[in-house]
């Protein structure tokens, strides 16, 4: 290169590229040796799977920037498309603006930035040697530094924003701003507008009453709509970490609204948010004093000897558990069937959420926890982290960098009615059953003083997976189908740990897959599976009505409040508001 060209403006010719792509590689085998040599100890890769993952790693970035070269720098309408094999070829809505392609810089940073993560990510699968936990510890902090960095993640890299930046002279920017200085005040990462709901009037707004109040929960008596109802009713244990309101939310998407239209007597717990009070609460409590408590009260007050029972994410796990300590007193009868909504007891498979419970987590708990309770907003924010890309990084273009308008959203509201935790019991929760998976082990923990065993448990039971479920994955809670000794039913909706369940029949929207016989794995439930259109609600119904279909008139006691247990206060209650 002459030294008059050094001011002039040039691009590297694919020569030189390759040059530099070598000195590269070569530096970065130097830094890997260096590191085994100060250690002492062999490189955690297998030599081979890295020189072919820089193979090709090189190989891409050259193509990447001969179409580049042959793009002239200039805008198009039909760009130079890599293969369709290519890493740089992947399909990420993150990039869907067509600026990303038809402006050559904006391609170049976006196929760069796709191989380079394809390249990191298969770097880190191909660490050898450590343990699999760890291994996955990895991947998952290394998707979400890569995450972090994309570059539509930037004012100067997105053009998106450059653009709503240039057209409304910065004005989005402000906005922006005081959206972030909002969040940081409260402390959490605002999703939805939050100002046109209003809890009993818009979501969480189907007629009922609060006919038993305790320290830890009220129980929640909806209105029958139809004249005659199963004589068997149904009392709901939704999630302590969330708000009960996912089963209510806008009368369109209710299950609960759903569930009474169907004639169905239900009851509903709505748990108590966690303070100080509640620090020496444990699992016994939430089972006994909860769960028990709550099938005791409803039996008592309708006259019946059974209910139908639900359970929801970690509220079906000690559902799992009232059951088998139910079986061991000799009480089973008391709960004629139990429904799981995405919900687990062997951890084995937990999915990314295990990778939260190591000692250096729960040290950072017990940092949190100072008041005997842990801050919902730290248990939503773990939450947001494991789909980081979709819960945090597009509020963070659409909130701070585009300056939008918070879209009304129930479900999002909802995400952010962040509930309070008793940090014993959360704490324990984690350690004995998603680190040390003993609900699985018989006798390996009590309740009240009492061993439980899974396998005693012979009630009917309903599994209801999510496809995409990255809290409770498909393949965990399956598991439960080899736990229980009684009949199951095993169902995979489609979507995931929310809309995998709040899938109203109106709505029209994904589909199921069932099995007329429980296969011996998921894998084999997957091949042989019906796959059906819509919602999995009335496959649900129609299992329930199969379990004793006789009903009675919806007078007297099946009337909130008319009973023995008289009205405290309308729906949703005052526990639910509470903050």
């Amino acid at each position: 290169m002459k030294a008059q060209d050094l001011n002039e403006p040039h691009l590297p010719t694919l020569e030189q590229m390759q040059q530099w792509t070598q000195v590269v590689g070569r530096a970065q085998q130097l830094l890997l040796e260096q590191a085994a040599g100060a250690t002492g100890r062999a490189l955690p890769f297998d030599p081979d799977a890295v020189a072919r993952i820089q193979t090709g790693f090189a190989n891409e970035g050259l193509a990447l920037w001969q179409r580049f070269l042959d793009s002239g720098g200039v805008l198009r309408d039909e760009p130079d498309a890599p293969p369709p094999e290519s890493p740089a070829a992947r399909k990420d809505r993150r990039f869907a603006d067509p600026a990303w392609t038809k402006h050559p810089f904006y391609d170049l940073i976006r196929q760069s930035y796709l191989l380079l993560s394809d390249y990191l990510l298969k770097l880190t699968d191909a660490v050898d040697g450590v343990d699999p936990k760890q291994k996955a510890k990895l991947r998952f902090a290394a998707s979400g530094m890569l995450d972090a960095v994309a570059p539509s993640n930037f004012l100067l890299t997105n053009p998106t924003v450059m653009e709503k930046t240039l057209q409304s002279g910065g004005e989005n920017l402000v906005k922006g701003l005081q959206h972030m200085l909002a969040d940081l005040e409260k402390g959490q990462l605002t999703q939805t507008d939050g100002t046109v709901f209003e809890l009993g009037r818009n979501i969480a707004a189907t007629p009922g009453k609060v006919i038993k109040e305790t320290p830890l929960y009220q129980l929640i008596h909806y209105a029958p709509t139809t004249e005659q109802v199963l004589e068997t009713p149904l009392v709901i244990f939704p999630a302590w970490i969330n708000r009960f309101y996912i089963l209510d939310l806008s009368p369109e998407k209710s299950f609960v609204k759903w569930a009474t239209d169907q004639g169905i007597s239900v009851f509903l717990l709505s748990w108590k948010s966690a303070d100080a009070s509640m620090k020496d609460l444990l699992w016994d409590d939430y089972i006994v004093h909860g769960q028990i408590d709550a099938i005791d009260t409803v039996r008592e007050l309708l006259g019946v000897p059974s209910v139908h029972a639900i359970g929801y994410c970690v509220a079906g796990t000690t559902l799992a558990a009232t059951l088998a300590l139910l079986a061991a007193r000799g009480e089973a009868e008391k709960v004629a069937s139990a429904t799981f909504f995405t919900a687990q007891v062997d951890f084995t498979e937990a999915g990314d959420l295990g990778l939260f419970v190591d000692d250096e987590q729960m040290q950072l708990i017990d940092q949190l926890s100072a008041g005997g309770f842990l801050d919902g907003r730290y248990m939503a924010a773990t939450f947001n982290l494991l789909r980081g890309r979709d819960l945090i990084w597009n509020y963070v273009v659409n909130n701070y960098l585009l300056g939008q308008d918070y879209p009304p959203f129930d479900l999002l509201y909802w995400n952010g009615d962040t509930t309070n935790l008793p940090a014993r019991w959360h704490k324990n929760y984690l350690t004995q059953l998603y680190r040390d998976n003993q609900l699985i082990k018989p006798g390996a923990l009590t309740v009240d003083g009492t061993p439980v065993d899974l396998s005693k448990v012979q009630t009917p039971v309903y599994v209801q997976a999510g496809r995409e479920d990255h809290i409770a994955p498909p393949e965990s809670v399956w598991k439960i189908t080899s736990h229980f000794s009684g009949p199951i039913r095993f169902l995979l909706a489609g979507s995931g740990h929310i809309a995998g369940v709040v899938n109203p029949p109106a709505a029209q929207k994904y589909q199921y897959w069932t099995c007329d016989e429980l296969p011996g794995s998921l894998a084999d439930f997957v091949a042989g599976a019906k796959e059906t259109k819509g919602s999995w609600w009335p496959d649900w119904i129609e299992w329930i009505r199969s379990l004793g279909d006789s009903t009675v008139p919806a007078t007297g006691a099946r009337i909130p409040g008319d009973g023995a247990l008289k009205a405290i206060e309308d729906a949703p209650g005052r526990y639910v508001r509470e903050r």
